[in-house]
């Protein structure tokens, strides 16, 4: 399974950026999907997560700190993720990684990073204050 990232950049607080994760290799179904990011000196955390549920229907989990200002969405036909962050703030600063994991439960969202078998190349998010 191979997973590309890409959208990262330098914003202004209070502004916005969208990342695209595309992936290959797997069933795009019947994978699971999240985004995680890892700030300087500290470990890598849980942004978001995405599940497959049914046609046309998926249903995600987010970090508080992010909930209100994220959106995750996937398109199964173009085998793609994306994250949309509004408001962004210093504190989001990080790069940021998708992730991609075997569905292996219909109502298990994972927000441990261990349980994520592939990952992206990451991503640089800096907001400038």
């Amino acid at each position: 399974v191979q997973l590309q990232a890409s959208g990262g950049g330098l914003v202004q607080a209070g502004g916005s950026l969208r990342l695209s994760c595309v992936v290959s290799g797997r069933t795009f179904s019947r994978v699971d999907l999240g985004w995680f990011r890892q700030a300087p000196g500290k470990d890598r955390e849980f942004v978001a997560a995405v599940k497959w549920y049914a046609e046309r229907s998926y249903y995600a989990e987010y970090a508080d700190s992010v909930k209100g200002r994220f959106t995750i969405s996937r398109d199964n036909a173009k085998n793609t993720m994306w994250l949309q962050m509004n408001s962004l703030q210093p504190e989001d600063t990080a790069v940021y990684y998708c992730a991609a994991r075997d569905m292996t439960s219909i109502s298990c969202i994972y927000r441990e990073p261990g349980r994520y078998s592939f990952w992206g190349q990451g991503t640089q998010v800096t907001v400038s204050s």
